[in-house]
This record gives structure tokens, C-alpha cells and sequence, in this order.
């Protein structure tokens, strides 16, 4: 029974195209978050400033809330194994131009800016660009909602690995470890990549043939679909007010806890921990069926443990809730990528997932902008705890909805043969 259970989670592995993108993306995505961890500790040691690092944090995903509907109508159109080929190249030199900065020396908080805003330039093209490339590396769509959960699980599994390394690489060689790290780990998606042989044809665009027409095609379709408009939303009010729990992490962990880049990693390694298990356990459900009420509940989670976590002051204590908003958040976001995966008409994907990324991709940085200001007025623990209270009021109004959002996915899910 238990290797039937193992296997069932891990189903979606059986497709060659998936398993090559699974393990060559894990491998670059420890590196990614060995690199974001290096990059918030940097500049929380040459500014010791909340407003910078908020600063820098919207700098680097900003891009997205201007280009990332705009690069799910190219998407629509474009080969997305092709354009996600070049994400990749192109991040690998912004990752070791900044690993030659600091090993030189010279590395300013304006380099960082700068190497921030071409990464999220990127990032608007490859973020939406994989999530709608799965569909074509999964043959049997009945595995692709599990194919979704082992994606964030490997995201997340990178989340543990990724910023516990990075702690210990900081406080022992300094952060340019961490970007020639990331920047050599970019090899392993790109051998993957070009390893795969796709088969499975992307569907054709809508009949626009303009941005402009196709961004309205875009718009109207996912406003239109109650269910796909309901968790947007709720995911869009989570990135905004709890999503910049992570930009300030450094803070909670220098000013509230008096710790260094090692607590730091674990906080954040707790947190991706946590972020993990939610994951699997998504990816042991055998069916999409009854997952509104896992985005209600974990919604719920992490608001309440955000709140927890603004009045913590003890190491252990923090780590055990850390673990639990991870938990929370991240099983939040995946159910919120499945349902949206699944309920999705095929040529309108590219466009629904832009949508999706930026949910809070786009608007994480806003939060963390916002945030970094507030926190520095009334303290990084106060602005954790209003960020709870509002994601938890978002959460609660989700619920209370829930019966019409089933009533409209029901008809979805009929028409698709799920049900």
C-alpha cells in the first residue's frame, strides 16, 4: 500500500519530457534561492535599511506589472520551449555578472537595482512560459494537476535546500558564492531543455491579432469565469499584504530575533520546509474535486500564522511558525495554479497564467514596496501583524463564497469529463 501511495504521488515523473524538466529545474532553483537570499542579506548589510529593501524588492518584479499580460498574448503565439530556452541563457549571465561584482568588490546597491530590473524583465516571459509549458511536457492530462504539485514541490524542496546553503556560504565565503553558484546552475534546465523532445503541439491563439485584442480576449475570459476570477483575487490580496513576510525576513531576523545570515537561513530553509509539505500533500490528492476548500483553509493558515509570527521573539518559536505560513501559502498558491490549469481553455492559457503570475509576481512587489515603507514607521512586527489581519478578512470572504464558486465549477468541470 505504501509504495501504491508513493507512486501515486509521484505519478507524473512516468512522462520523459516532465522528469527531465523537473530534476534539471530543481537543480537551477536551489541556486535561484541561494541567490535571492544572498541578495536581501547583501543589501540589508550595506544600507541596514527597510526602505531599501523594499526599494530593491519592487525593482526586481516591477517589470512584470507592465510586461506580464503582454507576454501571455506572445505566449499564446510564440514556442514556449523556445522562448523558455532563452530565459534561461539570459539569466545565467545576470547571475554571474553580479557574482563578478561582488567577488571585485565594487558592488553597489544601484548594480543591484539594475541587474534586479533586467531579471524581472526576464522573469515576465519565463515565469508564465513554464507554467503554460507543463500542459505540453504532460501527455495524459489526468496526471497534470499532479505534474502542478510536484513543480511546487520542487520550487519549494529548492526553498529549504537553496537559503540554509546560502546562510552557511554567506557567513563563510560572502554572497558572491551564491551568484556564481546560480549562475552555473542554469546549465542543468538547459541541458534538460534541449534533452526533451516535445510532441505534444501548442495550441493555436485566439482570433486576435493585435496585443491590444488579444490582452481584451485575455481579460474578458478570465473575468468572465467566476471560479478563475475567485481565486485570483484572493491569491492577488495574499501576495500584496503577506508575501512581503519574505523581502523582510532580514529585518525580523536581525532587529526581533538579533540574529545574522545563518538565522536568516533557517528562517527562510523553515519556511520552504513547510512550503514542501503542503506540496505533497497536494500531490497525493487524486483528484481536483473539493480543492476550493484547501485554498479556503490554508488561506486561513498563513494569515493566522503571520499574525503569530509579528509577536514572536524567540528563534525556535518563530522557525515552528515560519514552517506553518510556508505550509499555508504555498499549498494556497499551488491548489490556486491547478484549479486555474485545469479549468482553462487551451488557447487562452498563456494569457490565464500570465494573469496568474502576476497575481504575485506583480503585485508581491507593490506589497513589498509598501511594506518596506510601513515597517519603516511602525516597526517590521506591527507590519506583519496588519498584513495578517487583512489576509485573514481576504480569506474568510472567500469562504463565505464558496457555494456559488462550486456551482459555477461544476459546469466547468462537467464539460472537461472530470466529474
Amino acid at each position: 500500500m505504501a509504495g501504491l501511495a508513493v507512486r501515486e504521488t509521484f505519478r507524473a515523473l512516468k512522462h520523459h519530457n516532465f522528469r527531465l524538466f523537473y530534476f534539471g529545474h530543481g537543480m537551477s532553483l536551489i541556486g535561484t534561492w541561494m541567490q535571492r537570499t544572498a541578495t536581501v542579506w547583501l543589501v540589508y548589510r550595506l544600507t541596514q535599511s527597510p526602505e531599501v529593501l523594499g526599494n530593491v524588492d519592487f525593482s526586481g518584479q516591477i517589470a512584470g506589472v507592465v510586461l506580464i499580460p503582454i507576454a501571455g498574448v506572445l505566449l499564446d503565439r510564440w514556442n514556449r520551449y523556445r522562448v523558455i530556452i532563452w530565459t534561461q541563457v539570459l539569466s545565467m549571465v545576470q547571475a554571474l555578472l553580479l557574482a563578478g561584482l561582488v567577488f571585485s568588490g565594487i558592488v553597489a546597491v544601484w548594480h543591484i537595482v539594475v541587474l534586479n530590473a533586467f531579471l524581472g524583465i526576464i522573469n515576465s516571459f519565463d515565469m508564465p512560459a513554464r507554467q503554460a509549458f507543463i500542459s505540453q511536457i504532460v501527455e495524459d492530462k489526468d496526471d497534470l494537476a499532479n505534474a502542478i504539485a510536484l513543480n511546487s514541490a520542487m520550487f519549494n524542496g529548492a526553498r529549504i535546500i537553496g537559503p540554509s546553503v546560502a546562510g552557511l556560504a554567506i557567513a563563510v565565503f560572502g554572497e558572491g558564492l551564491c551568484y556564481l553558484f546560480n549562475g552555473l546552475s542554469y546549465i542543468a534546465i538547459i541541458g534538460a531543455l534541449l534533452a526533451m523532445k516535445i510532441t505534444v503541439a501548442q495550441t493555436a491563439a485566439g482570433t486576435s491579432s493585435n496585443i491590444a485584442g488579444g490582452l481584451k480576449e485575455g481579460f474578458a475570459y478570465t473575468y468572465n469565469s467566476l471560479p478563475i476570477r475567485m481565486v485570483l483575487l484572493l491569491l492577488a490580496l495574499m501576495s500584496l499584504v503577506g508575501f512581503p513576510v519574505l523581502p523582510l525576513m532580514p529585518l525580523f531576523a536581525g532587529e526581533v530575533l538579533g540574529g545574522g545570515p545563518d538565522t536568516l537561513g533557517w528562517l527562510m530553509a523553515a519556511f520552504g520546509a513547510g512550503a514542501f509539505v503542503g506540496t505533497i500533500f497536494l500531490a497525493s490528492r487524486p483528484s481536483i474535486v473539493g480543492i476550493e476548500k484547501v485554498i479556503a483553509v490554508t488561506s486561513i493558515i498563513f494569515s493566522v500564522g503571520l499574525m503569530a509570527f509579528a509577536l514572536s521573539v524567540r528563534l525556535e518559536l518563530s522557525l515552528v511558525i515560519a514552517f506553518i505560513m510556508g505550509f499555508g501559502i504555498i499549498a494556497q498558491m499551488a491548489s490556486t495554479n491547478t484549479i486555474i490549469q485545469t479549468l482553462v481553455d487551451e488557447d487562452k492559457r498563456g494569457r490565464v497564467m500570465s494573469l496568474y503570475v502576476l497575481s504575485f509576481g506583480g503585485i508581491a512587489p507593490i506589497g513589498s514596496l509598501m511594506a518596506g515603507h510601513v515597517a519603516g514607521i511602525i516597526g517590521t512586527s506591527y507590519t506583519f501583524l496588519l498584513g495578517g489581519i487583512l489576509a485573514l478578512a481576504g480569506a474568510v470572504a472567500f469562504g463565505r463564497k464558496l457555494h456559488d464558486w462550486r456551482s459555477a465549477a461544476h459546469k466547468v468541470y462537467l464539460a472537461k469529463g472530470l466529474i
